[in-house]
Protein backbone atom coordinates (compact mmCIF):
# COMPACT_ATOMS: atom_id res chain seq x y z
CA UNK A 1 0.00 0.00 0.00
CA UNK A 2 1.01 3.83 -0.08
CA UNK A 3 1.38 6.38 2.03
CA UNK A 4 1.05 9.98 -0.22
CA UNK A 5 2.31 13.56 -0.09
CA UNK A 6 1.59 16.28 -1.90
CA UNK A 7 4.07 18.71 -1.12
CA UNK A 8 3.18 22.53 -2.31
CA UNK A 9 1.59 20.88 -5.80
CA UNK A 10 0.35 23.07 -8.07
CA UNK A 11 -1.18 22.58 -11.91
CA UNK A 12 -1.33 24.81 -14.23
CA UNK A 13 -2.80 24.80 -17.64
CA UNK A 14 -1.28 27.97 -19.95
CA UNK A 15 -2.44 30.64 -17.69
CA UNK A 16 -5.02 29.30 -15.79
CA UNK A 17 -3.92 27.67 -12.33
CA UNK A 18 -5.88 24.84 -11.18
CA UNK A 19 -4.25 24.63 -7.73
CA UNK A 20 -2.23 27.16 -6.45
CA UNK A 21 -0.36 25.25 -3.85
CA UNK A 22 -1.43 22.10 -1.93
CA UNK A 23 -0.20 20.23 1.00
CA UNK A 24 -1.42 16.62 2.15
CA UNK A 25 -0.93 13.83 3.67
CA UNK A 26 -2.81 10.46 3.01
CA UNK A 27 -1.49 7.60 5.58
CA UNK A 28 -1.49 4.24 4.31
CA UNK A 29 -4.73 2.08 4.32
CA UNK A 30 -6.57 4.88 4.35
CA UNK A 31 -9.45 5.73 2.73
CA UNK A 32 -10.08 9.12 1.99
CA UNK A 33 -12.66 11.50 -0.10
CA UNK A 34 -11.64 14.67 -2.34
CA UNK A 35 -15.18 16.45 -1.84
CA UNK A 36 -15.68 19.64 -3.81
CA UNK A 37 -18.05 21.74 -6.28
CA UNK A 38 -17.38 20.96 -10.06
CA UNK A 39 -13.97 23.34 -10.74
CA UNK A 40 -12.75 22.68 -7.42
CA UNK A 41 -9.50 20.84 -8.71
CA UNK A 42 -10.57 17.62 -7.15
CA UNK A 43 -10.73 15.35 -10.56
CA UNK A 44 -7.14 17.96 -11.46
CA UNK A 45 -5.41 15.87 -8.08
CA UNK A 46 -6.53 12.93 -8.74
CA UNK A 47 -5.44 12.95 -12.53
CA UNK A 48 -2.09 14.08 -11.31
CA UNK A 49 -1.80 10.81 -8.76
CA UNK A 50 -2.77 8.70 -11.48
CA UNK A 51 -0.13 9.76 -13.35
CA UNK A 52 -2.23 11.08 -16.45
CA UNK A 53 -1.28 14.93 -15.12
CA UNK A 54 2.33 16.10 -14.61
CA UNK A 55 2.57 18.78 -11.42
CA UNK A 56 3.63 22.00 -12.78
CA UNK A 57 5.40 22.74 -9.48
CA UNK A 58 5.74 20.91 -5.94
CA UNK A 59 6.27 17.59 -5.20
CA UNK A 60 4.23 14.53 -5.27
CA UNK A 61 5.41 11.49 -2.99
CA UNK A 62 4.48 7.88 -2.65
CA UNK A 63 5.79 6.62 0.44
CA UNK A 64 8.74 9.13 0.65
CA UNK A 65 9.33 8.66 -3.18
CA UNK A 66 8.95 11.46 -5.53
CA UNK A 67 7.12 10.26 -7.97
CA UNK A 68 6.26 13.84 -10.50
CA UNK A 69 8.25 12.04 -13.38
CA UNK A 70 7.20 8.30 -13.15
CA UNK A 71 4.58 7.48 -15.89
CA UNK A 72 0.81 6.44 -15.35
CA UNK A 73 2.16 2.53 -16.11
CA UNK A 74 4.58 2.47 -13.71
CA UNK A 75 2.86 3.88 -10.88
CA UNK A 76 0.93 0.88 -9.82
CA UNK A 77 -2.23 2.89 -9.22
CA UNK A 78 -5.58 1.24 -10.21
CA UNK A 79 -8.35 3.62 -11.15
CA UNK A 80 -12.11 3.19 -11.28
CA UNK A 81 -13.47 6.32 -13.86
CA UNK A 82 -17.02 7.58 -13.70
CA UNK A 83 -17.66 6.30 -16.96
CA UNK A 84 -16.26 2.47 -16.36
CA UNK A 85 -14.14 2.41 -20.16
CA UNK A 86 -15.17 -0.91 -20.46
CA UNK A 87 -13.98 -2.53 -23.46
CA UNK A 88 -17.08 -3.59 -25.31
CA UNK A 89 -15.85 -6.20 -27.69
CA UNK A 90 -14.11 -8.24 -24.80
CA UNK A 91 -15.89 -10.33 -22.25
CA UNK A 92 -15.77 -9.89 -18.53
CA UNK A 93 -12.98 -12.01 -17.93
CA UNK A 94 -10.87 -10.05 -20.88
CA UNK A 95 -11.95 -6.99 -19.23
CA UNK A 96 -10.58 -7.59 -16.11
CA UNK A 97 -6.91 -9.43 -17.23
CA UNK A 98 -6.80 -6.40 -19.58
CA UNK A 99 -4.09 -4.90 -16.76
CA UNK A 100 -2.49 -7.81 -16.43
CA UNK A 101 -0.79 -7.59 -19.84
CA UNK A 102 1.33 -4.26 -19.48
CA UNK A 103 2.69 -6.23 -16.16
CA UNK A 104 3.45 -9.58 -18.41
CA UNK A 105 1.81 -11.64 -15.76
CA UNK A 106 1.85 -15.40 -16.79
CA UNK A 107 -1.22 -16.35 -18.44
CA UNK A 108 -2.03 -19.27 -15.20
CA UNK A 109 -1.64 -16.53 -12.78
CA UNK A 110 -3.60 -13.75 -14.76
CA UNK A 111 -6.23 -16.42 -15.00
CA UNK A 112 -6.00 -17.29 -11.32
CA UNK A 113 -6.33 -13.65 -10.36
CA UNK A 114 -9.11 -12.67 -12.31
CA UNK A 115 -11.38 -15.86 -10.94
CA UNK A 116 -10.56 -14.57 -7.58
CA UNK A 117 -10.91 -10.67 -7.64
CA UNK A 118 -14.52 -11.60 -9.58
CA UNK A 119 -15.41 -13.61 -6.89
CA UNK A 120 -14.30 -11.11 -4.37
CA UNK A 121 -16.60 -8.19 -6.36
CA UNK A 122 -19.60 -11.14 -6.78
CA UNK A 123 -19.61 -11.40 -10.78
CA UNK A 124 -17.65 -15.02 -11.04
CA UNK A 125 -20.74 -16.25 -12.83
CA UNK A 126 -20.48 -13.52 -15.32
CA UNK A 127 -16.86 -13.95 -16.89
CA UNK A 128 -18.07 -15.01 -19.95
CA UNK A 129 -20.75 -12.09 -20.94
CA UNK A 130 -19.71 -8.74 -22.81
CA UNK A 131 -20.80 -5.31 -21.13
CA UNK A 132 -23.41 -4.77 -23.30
CA UNK A 133 -25.33 -7.49 -21.12
CA UNK A 134 -24.61 -6.30 -17.75
CA UNK A 135 -26.65 -4.02 -15.56
CA UNK A 136 -24.87 -0.63 -14.73
CA UNK A 137 -24.05 -2.20 -10.88
CA UNK A 138 -22.72 -5.57 -13.07
CA UNK A 139 -20.29 -2.76 -15.11
CA UNK A 140 -19.66 -1.25 -12.23
CA UNK A 141 -17.92 -4.35 -10.45
CA UNK A 142 -15.86 -5.44 -13.57
CA UNK A 143 -14.53 -1.87 -13.39
CA UNK A 144 -14.11 -1.99 -9.90
CA UNK A 145 -12.35 -5.52 -10.23
CA UNK A 146 -9.91 -4.45 -13.36
CA UNK A 147 -8.67 -2.04 -11.47
CA UNK A 148 -7.56 -4.13 -8.27
CA UNK A 149 -6.33 -7.43 -10.30
CA UNK A 150 -3.08 -5.91 -10.77
CA UNK A 151 -3.04 -5.34 -7.03
CA UNK A 152 -2.18 -1.88 -7.21
CA UNK A 153 -0.76 0.50 -4.00
CA UNK A 154 -3.13 2.96 -4.62
CA UNK A 155 -6.84 2.82 -5.78
CA UNK A 156 -8.58 5.92 -7.56
CA UNK A 157 -12.27 6.12 -7.67
CA UNK A 158 -13.46 9.30 -9.53
CA UNK A 159 -16.94 9.08 -9.11
CA UNK A 160 -17.80 5.48 -9.37
CA UNK A 161 -21.42 5.34 -8.31
CA UNK A 162 -23.02 8.44 -9.88
CA UNK A 163 -24.49 6.60 -13.25
CA UNK A 164 -26.53 4.36 -10.86
CA UNK A 165 -29.88 4.64 -9.16
CA UNK A 166 -30.44 5.40 -5.69
CA UNK A 167 -30.94 2.04 -4.49
CA UNK A 168 -27.65 0.25 -5.90
CA UNK A 169 -25.63 3.79 -5.14
CA UNK A 170 -26.54 2.84 -1.62
CA UNK A 171 -25.44 -1.12 -1.53
CA UNK A 172 -22.36 -0.33 -3.48
CA UNK A 173 -21.21 2.52 -0.86
CA UNK A 174 -21.67 0.01 1.46
CA UNK A 175 -19.40 -2.90 -0.64
CA UNK A 176 -16.80 -0.44 -1.39
CA UNK A 177 -16.51 0.76 2.12
CA UNK A 178 -16.21 -3.06 3.19
CA UNK A 179 -13.51 -4.21 0.34
CA UNK A 180 -11.35 -1.32 1.35
CA UNK A 181 -11.06 -2.10 4.13
CA UNK A 182 -10.64 -6.02 4.15
CA UNK A 183 -7.92 -5.07 0.94
CA UNK A 184 -6.67 -2.58 3.33
CA UNK A 185 -5.78 -0.43 0.27
CA UNK A 186 -5.27 3.23 0.17
CA UNK A 187 -8.00 4.47 -1.07
CA UNK A 188 -9.27 8.33 -3.23
CA UNK A 189 -12.86 8.99 -3.82
CA UNK A 190 -13.50 11.73 -5.93
CA UNK A 191 -16.97 13.10 -5.47
CA UNK A 192 -19.17 16.03 -5.24
CA UNK A 193 -21.87 14.09 -3.79
CA UNK A 194 -21.69 15.19 0.23
CA UNK A 195 -23.20 11.74 1.23
CA UNK A 196 -21.18 9.62 -0.44
CA UNK A 197 -18.14 10.96 1.06
CA UNK A 198 -19.54 10.95 4.39
CA UNK A 199 -20.43 7.57 4.63
CA UNK A 200 -17.46 6.15 2.59
CA UNK A 201 -14.50 7.81 4.14
CA UNK A 202 -12.60 7.96 6.78
CA UNK A 203 -11.14 11.15 6.21
CA UNK A 204 -12.97 14.41 3.84
CA UNK A 205 -11.09 16.86 2.47
CA UNK A 206 -13.31 19.85 0.91
CA UNK A 207 -11.87 21.46 -1.94
CA UNK A 208 -12.99 24.59 -3.49
CA UNK A 209 -11.24 26.81 -5.88
CA UNK A 210 -8.08 24.56 -6.10
CA UNK A 211 -7.90 24.66 -2.16
CA UNK A 212 -8.52 22.97 0.40
CA UNK A 213 -10.91 24.42 2.92
CA UNK A 214 -11.35 21.65 5.44
CA UNK A 215 -9.78 18.17 6.56
CA UNK A 216 -11.05 16.12 9.35
CA UNK A 217 -13.46 13.10 10.05
CA UNK A 218 -16.84 13.45 8.48
CA UNK A 219 -18.57 14.25 12.21
CA UNK A 220 -16.00 16.94 12.16
CA UNK A 221 -17.20 18.97 8.38
CA UNK A 222 -20.81 18.32 10.02
CA UNK A 223 -20.28 19.56 13.64
CA UNK A 224 -17.63 22.32 13.17
CA UNK A 225 -17.47 23.63 9.99
CA UNK A 226 -14.90 25.72 9.93
CA UNK A 227 -16.29 28.20 7.00
CA UNK A 228 -19.41 29.30 5.63
CA UNK A 229 -18.69 27.11 2.87
CA UNK A 230 -18.28 24.06 4.03
CA UNK A 231 -21.20 24.62 6.54
CA UNK A 232 -23.26 25.08 3.11
CA UNK A 233 -21.76 22.26 0.95
CA UNK A 234 -21.92 19.61 4.06
CA UNK A 235 -25.77 18.59 5.44
CA UNK A 236 -28.82 17.63 3.69
CA UNK A 237 -31.50 19.59 3.86
CA UNK A 238 -28.83 22.39 3.53
CA UNK A 239 -28.17 24.19 6.23
CA UNK A 240 -30.25 27.67 7.59
CA UNK A 241 -27.91 30.31 7.36
CA UNK A 242 -29.08 34.24 8.96
CA UNK A 243 -27.05 37.06 8.05
CA UNK A 244 -27.33 39.69 10.99
CA UNK A 245 -24.90 42.11 13.28
CA UNK A 246 -24.16 40.90 17.11
CA UNK A 247 -24.08 43.83 18.88
CA UNK A 248 -24.38 43.97 23.37
CA UNK A 249 -25.44 40.18 23.43
CA UNK A 250 -27.89 40.34 21.07
CA UNK A 251 -27.75 39.14 17.28
CA UNK A 252 -29.90 40.98 15.63
CA UNK A 253 -31.29 39.63 11.99
CA UNK A 254 -35.20 40.80 10.47
CA UNK A 255 -37.14 42.09 13.09
CA UNK A 256 -35.88 39.35 15.57
CA UNK A 257 -33.31 39.82 18.48
CA UNK A 258 -31.65 36.54 19.63
CA UNK A 259 -29.23 36.19 22.65
CA UNK A 260 -25.51 35.71 21.64
CA UNK A 261 -22.46 35.30 22.86
CA UNK A 262 -18.57 35.41 21.41
CA UNK A 263 -19.72 37.27 18.89
CA UNK A 264 -19.85 40.93 17.97
CA UNK A 265 -19.84 42.89 14.48
CA UNK A 266 -21.32 41.39 11.60
CA UNK A 267 -21.63 37.50 11.32
CA UNK A 268 -23.79 34.53 9.92
CA UNK A 269 -25.69 32.18 11.62
CA UNK A 270 -25.72 28.47 10.83
CA UNK A 271 -28.84 26.54 12.19
CA UNK A 272 -29.05 22.71 11.02
CA UNK A 273 -32.85 21.98 10.12
CA UNK A 274 -32.39 18.30 12.26
CA UNK A 275 -31.08 20.42 14.85
CA UNK A 276 -34.76 22.40 15.12
CA UNK A 277 -37.98 21.52 16.52
CA UNK A 278 -41.30 23.08 17.47
CA UNK A 279 -42.27 23.86 20.86
CA UNK A 280 -43.79 25.89 23.32
CA UNK A 281 -41.31 28.73 23.62
CA UNK A 282 -38.68 29.45 20.47
CA UNK A 283 -38.68 32.00 17.38
CA UNK A 284 -42.27 32.37 16.66
CA UNK A 285 -43.00 31.60 12.71
CA UNK A 286 -46.14 30.37 10.55
CA UNK A 287 -45.47 27.07 8.21
CA UNK A 288 -45.63 28.24 4.73
CA UNK A 289 -44.62 24.89 3.19
CA UNK A 290 -44.58 21.40 3.96
CA UNK A 291 -43.18 18.64 2.14
CA UNK A 292 -43.57 14.90 3.26
CA UNK A 293 -39.87 13.16 2.63
CA UNK A 294 -40.92 9.21 3.66
CA UNK A 295 -39.58 9.40 7.40
CA UNK A 296 -39.48 12.71 7.55
CA UNK A 297 -40.97 15.84 6.87
CA UNK A 298 -39.70 19.33 5.63
CA UNK A 299 -41.56 22.28 7.04
CA UNK A 300 -40.45 26.17 5.29
CA UNK A 301 -41.37 28.39 8.51
CA UNK A 302 -41.74 32.22 7.40
CA UNK A 303 -40.25 33.88 10.72
CA UNK A 304 -39.16 37.36 11.81
CA UNK A 305 -35.57 36.26 10.26
CA UNK A 306 -36.78 34.87 6.83
CA UNK A 307 -37.58 31.36 6.15
CA UNK A 308 -36.22 28.45 8.32
CA UNK A 309 -36.41 24.93 7.07
CA UNK A 310 -37.42 22.34 10.66
CA UNK A 311 -36.88 18.52 9.75
CA UNK A 312 -38.81 16.92 11.66
CA UNK A 313 -39.22 12.79 12.02
CA UNK A 314 -42.20 11.28 11.29
CA UNK A 315 -43.72 9.86 8.18
CA UNK A 316 -46.66 12.27 8.63
CA UNK A 317 -46.73 15.75 9.32
CA UNK A 318 -47.83 16.61 12.22
CA UNK A 319 -48.17 20.72 11.57
CA UNK A 320 -50.70 22.15 8.81
CA UNK A 321 -49.73 25.01 6.55
CA UNK A 322 -50.27 28.13 7.62
CA UNK A 323 -49.74 27.12 11.32
CA UNK A 324 -48.27 29.13 13.86
CA UNK A 325 -45.35 27.86 15.62
CA UNK A 326 -42.19 28.16 18.03
CA UNK A 327 -39.04 26.92 16.25
CA UNK A 328 -36.80 25.42 19.53
CA UNK A 329 -32.96 24.82 19.42
CA UNK A 330 -30.33 24.48 21.48
CA UNK A 331 -27.20 26.60 21.53
CA UNK A 332 -24.63 24.21 21.32
CA UNK A 333 -26.10 23.38 18.06
CA UNK A 334 -25.63 27.06 16.83
CA UNK A 335 -22.86 28.12 14.66
CA UNK A 336 -21.43 31.75 14.59
CA UNK A 337 -19.59 32.74 11.21
CA UNK A 338 -17.39 36.21 11.13
CA UNK A 339 -17.79 38.59 8.50
CA UNK A 340 -15.10 36.73 6.65
CA UNK A 341 -16.87 33.10 6.75
CA UNK A 342 -14.74 31.84 9.24
CA UNK A 343 -16.11 29.62 11.84
CA UNK A 344 -16.11 31.54 15.78
CA UNK A 345 -15.76 28.56 17.90
CA UNK A 346 -17.22 30.08 21.42
CA UNK A 347 -19.95 32.00 19.64
CA UNK A 348 -23.62 30.80 20.18
CA UNK A 349 -27.05 32.24 20.12
CA UNK A 350 -29.95 31.08 22.01
CA UNK A 351 -33.58 31.24 21.22
CA UNK A 352 -36.40 33.59 22.65
CA UNK A 353 -37.45 31.85 26.10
Amino acid sequence: MARIEFRNLCKRFGEATVIPGMDLEIDDGEFVALLGPSGCGKSTSLLILAGIYMPSGGELLFDGHVVNEVEAKDRNVGIVFQSYALYPQMTVRENIMFPLRFKRTPADEARERTNSIADLVQIGELLDRRPSELSGGQQQRVALARALVKEPQLLLLDEPLSNLDASLRLSMRTEIKSLQKKLGITTILVTHDQVEATTMADRIICMRAGRIEQIGAPNDLYHRPSSLFVAGFIGSPPINLVVGRAENGQFAAGSVALPVEGAAGDVTVGLRPEHLSFGKSGLPGRIAQLEPMGREVLYVVDTGIGYVRVLEQGSSAAHASSEEVRIAFAAEDSLVFDSGGKLLECARIRPPS
